[in-house]
């Protein structure tokens, strides 16, 4: 929105300065993050009122997850809220890729709020059928999905990048969105399943978020993209506004999540943040690269698929309990040296994910 006060610039003043993207991803994050120290508290304070016991807690789980009954839950609501209005502030509203980008956000918040608010209001963690929330999260893929190859110039619309390797590209054709509908789908799932330990799963998003900022803003650049010889998809550049805007965003959530948490993010605001991270991904073409990036998610949601699997098959375990942060637990580590050693391990695979901009 006040990319329009560029309007009022003769080309040397201080209105000159919302024609770059740098120092309006600047204006988003200060913008978020002063929205999250501000609303924070009174949002706590209105969802511990209303919502009584605050988030059930799951009677398999780990012993020490008894103590936290009574935390309120539904705080991703604070990091949708201070990302949707950063973005609408900072970002300009012609560019299509910040829609796409907002849409499966707030579409994904919106399955999660209601998920909270089933368990909140029934007092159980079975929430909305898990087949309900499927179908609902492959609908909105679908639709990114195919949106975002619109999008794309004709060159890259069904294909699919591989990093590294230069220049190659695979077609996939219409196979192209059921691809991407895994990759956003399969993403906010992943961020989900991660979000079981006080500040475990923000730190990684706006570490990923941040990565994907960054190679956005560099493959919406023509002159950055020859450079580092990736493929330019115009408009793209902008999405670093709605990132700058999430990481502020998530500052202001972790003020109150660190532990001992105040407040839980919820599915609300897991499977929007995981929605998003995909949802850049597919924008960007850099699905792939997605999945080393944010290759904790990965990790934490293919524990659960094997656990799942060999249980089935064979009535035994492989972790002692999944997701994997949980296996830990029950191994007797502390719950910030989890929460530490695995933002650690989101740093290292971010820095690797930033190499493949290079390594060619």
């Amino acid at each position: 929105m006040l990319y329009w006060l560029t309007a009022l610039s003769d080309g040397g003043d201080f209105f000159n300065l919302f024609r770059y993207i740098t120092f309006r991803a600047g204006g988003a994050f200060l913008t978020a993050l002063i929205f999250g120290f501000i609303f924070g508290r009174p949002l706590i304070a209105v969802l511990r009122r209303t919502q009584g016991k605050g988030q059930p807690i799951r009677d398999d789980g780990p012993e020490g997850h008894f103590v936290k009954a009574g935390t309120p839950t539904m705080g991703g609501l604070l990091i949708v809220g201070a990302l949707m209005t950063a973005t609408l502030l900072w970002a300009r509203l012609d560019n299509p890729f910040v829609w796409l980008v907002m849409f499966v956000t707030l579409s994904f918040a919106m399955i999660g709020f209601a998920d909270d608010y089933a368990k909140v209001s029934k007092q159980n963690t079975k929430g909305v059928p898990g087949k309900l929330r499927l179908a609902l999260g492959l609908l909105i893929g679908g639709l990114a999905a195919y949106w975002a190859a619109q999008l794309h110039p004709d060159a890259l619309r069904w294909e699919l990048a591989l990093p590294v390797f230069k220049n190659t590209l695979v077609n996939l054709g219409w196979f192209y969105v059921p691809f991407c509908i895994c990759v956003i789908v399969g993403a906010a799932n992943a961020v989900n399943l991660t979000d079981g330990l006080d500040g475990l799963a923000i730190m990684p998003v706006m570490i990923a978020a941040g990565t994907l900022g960054v190679i956005a803003y560099a493959v919406g650049r023509i002159d950055f993209s020859e450079y580092l010889d990736v493929h330019y998809v115009p408009g793209t550049g902008e999405i670093l506004i709605f990132t700058a805007a999430l990481f502020g965003g998530g500052l202001g959530f972790l003020w109150y999540n660190a532990p001992p948490a105040a407040v839980f993010m919820g599915d609300t605001g897991s499977l929007a943040l995981g929605g998003a991270l995909g949802a850049i991904a597919v924008a960007t073409k850099h699905e792939l690269v997605l999945a080393v990036v944010g290759g904790l998610f990965v990790v934490e949601a293919l524990s659960v698929i094997i656990q799942v699997l060999y249980f089935k098959r064979t009535g035994k375990r492989v972790f002692l309990m999944a997701p994997i942060h949980h296996h830990y637990e029950k191994k007797g580590w502390a719950e910030p040296t989890i929460v530490i050693r695995f933002w650690i391990i989101s740093l290292i695979l971010a820095m690797i994910g930033l190499a493949t901009l290079k390594v060619r």
